[in-house]
This record gives structure tokens, sequence and C-alpha cells, in this order.
């Protein structure tokens, strides 16, 4: 087992998610919350001239400039994709990064409730989602595309060794609610104990259980062809992140009333349900499958 020895924790990677922001603050004037002793850990701002823009980016997203293969291309050179080659040098580099655990703090405007999204597999990811799980059991554990290999991944997290979002909802954008901020300060400590319990060797007896959420894909809005939109998500649907969707349940209705059905095979797990920030890309939800993470 190698030990955790530095870790980094980041805000506002979107300028308009305030409050992973207001979150980096608190501990810059509050360092005592996030230290612990077999550790450092520093903060970081990721996007201060969107936040001061009051926009999600000014250019690009931020969170989908960490291909390895983009950092290492200088052509990519918009603000968004120069600040993401300024954080790899502070964080990383991406091949060989002196940081060996990022946390990445986000908000939604889906009603997710408090969520530990992991890119990737592995024993230690499967130590931390069954900690978090046992001592924070409304927490949900989403196991987001680690199909990918890491130098594959376009987000901001995987410039640690390893690396993990906390995305907390439903908030609206450039807002502040308290019990999302709450919630996101009460995961991110409990992430920080785990990390100081792992590298002690203190852990607790662990389930050997946890349920979480794999990402299967997502999906758009009704559209016509000539890209406008025909409907929107069914009201059953509507905030009901991580509920069943069976085969032939209704999942969008038509402006004219009309209902469409889920057409899939096997029942799903929708998130990301109307997120605001994705309406752009016109994605309606990303729909997940149920699975059980094991502990040997």
């Amino acid at each position: 087992m190698t030990p955790i020895r530095t870790v980094a924790i980041v805000g506002g990677v979107h300028g308009n998610e305030f409050s992973g922001i207001y979150a980096i603050r608190r501990y810059q004037q509050q360092p005592e919350l996030i230290q612990r002793p077999s550790f450092s850990v520093s903060t970081l701002f990721a996007n201060p001239q969107a936040h001061q823009a009051n926009k999600r980016y000014l250019h690009s997203d931020l969170n989908r400039q960490f291909k390895t293969v983009d950092l290492n291309n200088p052509a990519l050179a918009n603000y968004e994709q120069s600040r993401a080659k300024v954080i790899n040098q502070l964080l990383g580099p991406k091949e060989n990064p002196k940081t060996d655990f990022v946390i990445d703090l986000h908000n939604t405007t889906s009603n997710m409730g408090a969520c530990l999204i992991m890119t990737q597999a592995g024993p230690f990811y499967n130590q931390l989602a069954a900690y978090v799980k046992m001592v924070m059991p409304e927490a949900i554990i989403s196991r987001d595309e680690d199909h990918f290999a890491r130098e594959d991944h376009a987000l901001l997290c995987t410039l640690g060794s390893y690396g993990v979002i906390v995305e907390v909802g439903p908030q609206s954008q450039s807002v502040l609610r308290q019990d999302v901020l709450e919630q996101m300060h009460e995961m991110t400590k409990h992430i920080l104990d785990f990390v100081e319990l792992y590298n002690t060797g203190t852990l607790p007896e662990l389930p050997k259980r946890t349920e979480a959420y794999l990402y299967l894909h997502s999906i758009k809005l009704p559209m016509n062809e000539k890209g406008e939109r025909l409907g929107m998500v069914h009201k059953n649907v509507q905030d009901n992140d991580y509920k069943a969707i069976a085969p032939g349940d209704p999942i969008f209705t038509l402006f004219d009333g009309t209902e469409v059905p889920y057409d899939g095979d096997t029942v799903v797990y929708p998130t990301f349900i109307n997120e605001a920030a994705y309406y752009d890309n016109n994605l309606a939800m990303s729909l997940n499958d149920k699975v059980w993470i094991e502990l040997e």
C-alpha cells in the first residue's frame, strides 16, 4: 500500500457553481478543517475568471480539457485550454503527478443529493466508496466512465494519481444553498478522514458490498431534423435521480402532449436529469446501471 502524501481540493472549475468556491474559501480561512497528520492539503480556485463573469466557462468547459494529448497540444490555447495547462503544472503533470489525490468539488441543478463520483476502479476507490457509504448512508456512489484509461479522461480530478468528484445537488446556478454546502463539507471531511485512516492502517471493518451506480450513456431531448427541441423530460422522471426507469416507462413528454417511453430493454437509473449546464448539448440525462462494489 502506497500512502497518500499530497491532496489537493479544487473548487470553481465551473464559475457559476458556487458551493465549491465557498468551500475552498472556508478551507483557506480555516485550514484546520482539512489538515490531517499523515498528508498535506492544498486548495485551488480553478476558474476565477469564469466566476467573475458569472458563467460556467468563458470559452470551453474547463472540466473537459485534461486528456493527456490535449494538455500537450500547444494549439489548444483559449482561456480554459490555457488554464488547464497551468493547472496541469500545479497539480500534475498528468504523466507523473506531484499530487497523489485530487478532490474536485461541484454542484448540479439535478436532484442528485451528495454523490461521490469515481473516475477509475481499483482497491483504493473500492475502500473509499465503502467507507463513505458507511459513515454517510445517504451518499450516492457513482462509478462514472471507469472504462476510460486515465490518460484519456478529460476531467481535472484525473491529474492526480487518484481523483474523485464530489457532486451535490440540487442547486441552481449562481446561488448558494446551505443544505448543499453542508453536504459538500460533510462528504469532503469523510474523504479526508478516509485518507488518514488508509495511510495509518487504521481503517475500521468496512462493508463487503457497497451499492453503486455505473455510468452507461447519456440521452438527448427529443429533437427534429433542424435540431429544435420537441419535448421535455417527463414529470415522473424529473427530480427522481437514481430512481428506476423500466422499459416502457414514459421518459419524455412532447409539446403536443405525446408521451415517449423508454425504449431500452433493461431497468436503468437516471442522473443529471435536466442539468441546466447540459442544455447547450440538448442532453436530458445520464443512464446508469446499479452495481455492487465488492471488497476482497
